[in-house]
């Protein structure tokens, strides 16, 4: 059993989203220039040989939009990077790095698991390592070709007044691993379509990449690094599902003359397999370190039952918790 913990001690556990994944035979969805494939219609002449002409929906073109670089093997890729995402498929640039702590159960470990704890579920000794994700803005004109296996507005804060529990969003805004990005140029000086790009970014053609922060981007970095700000990553395999989950703190909220604290957890699921599978159901274990457990039983995740298959491997999204003290765990 994974127990993760994460910062402010919430922690997430995969195991039962594993168990919850269970086989589905079926008709499988073919590549398309739609951005039901590996790649969206952000495609390069090197992503053309992707796409054959007998699975491109008809009256669409593909389009050259940059050139692949080689992706970076050490360092981190620097403000203004575009890039195609290699899972997802859609292009983006990169805003700003983030270190976290990498806690992967599927590396061996020396060291003896943890004893029960309070919930009644064994944790597994892990330690983390450092790992570089990129906050990124999304392609407004590939959100549409993965809605279905990622949320476009998983970026979400709670209001800013003290009593309000409301919560709003900014479109098109992605956290990315490292070994996700596919990095490429572009001639153009707007090459992507969002409406933060000009106000985050300046061309300046004697910069490799010719995108630079401005003060805007700093400032919003500054300002929201309390609730933007990703600080552990958790990671294992069961079954050849991989489960990755990222844990926000969002801040806390007084409710009825007591504190509430709320969190946000980006969890992504990618079938290792050739076998189809489809995820059912899911179910939570929550625990509050203020002695209260809670369980969460329910069809699919988000009001969506997705399937993993070969050709889309990979479902992503967000969702909220709130406890009763600044710490808990989530099985």
């Amino acid at each position: 059993m994974a127990g993760c913990v994460a910062r402010r001690a919430l922690a997430v556990g995969s195991r039962w989203w594993s168990r919850s994944l269970t086989g589905a035979r079926g008709p499988r969805p073919l590549c398309s220039a739609g951005g039901a494939g590996a790649f969206p219609p952000a495609a390069t002449t090197t992503t053309r040989r992707h796409l054959s002409s007998r699975n491109r929906p008809e009256g669409k073109v593909l389009e050259t939009v940059g050139v692949f670089e080689v992706p970076k093997q050490n360092g981190k890729y620097e403000t203004g990077q575009l890039f195609l995402h290699s899972v997802f498929g859609y292009r983006g640039v990169v805003l700003f790095p983030w270190q976290a702590r990498l806690y992967d159960r599927d590396v061996a470990s020396t060291a003896p698991e943890k004893a029960e704890n309070p919930a009644g579920h064994g944790s597994k000794e892990v330690k983390g390592k450092t790992h570089t994700y990129y906050q990124v803005l999304i392609d407004a004109r590939d959100c549409p070709h993965i809605s279905q296996r990622s949320q476009t507005e998983a970026v979400t804060f709670l209001a800013n007044h003290d009593d309000s529990r409301a919560l709003y969003a900014i479109p098109g805004l992605d956290y990315v691993s490292h070994e996700d990005i596919l990095p490429y140029t572009s001639t153009d000086q707007v090459p992507i379509q969002h409406e933060l790009f000009e106000r985050f970014l300046l061309y300046d053609q004697t910069k490799a990449p010719p995108f630079v922060a401005r003060e805007t981007l700093r400032a919003w970095q500054e300002k929201n690094h309390p609730w933007l700000e990703l600080s552990d990553v958790h990671r294992e395999t069961t079954e050849n599902i991989r489960v990755t989950v990222i844990p926000f703190y969002m801040g806390m909220r007084e409710a009825q003359n007591s504190h509430v604290y709320w969190w946000r957890y980006c969890i992504r699921l990618e079938n290792l397999d050739s076998d189809v599978v489809q995820l059912r159901e899911r179910h939570w274990r929550i625990f509050s370190l203020s002695g209260t457990l809670e369980t969460v039983r329910g069809r699919g995740v988000v009001g969506r039952e997705p399937v993993l298959s070969k050709e889309q491997p990979a479902f992503q999204y967000s969702s909220h918790v709130s406890l009763q003290a600044s710490s808990g765990h989530m099985w």
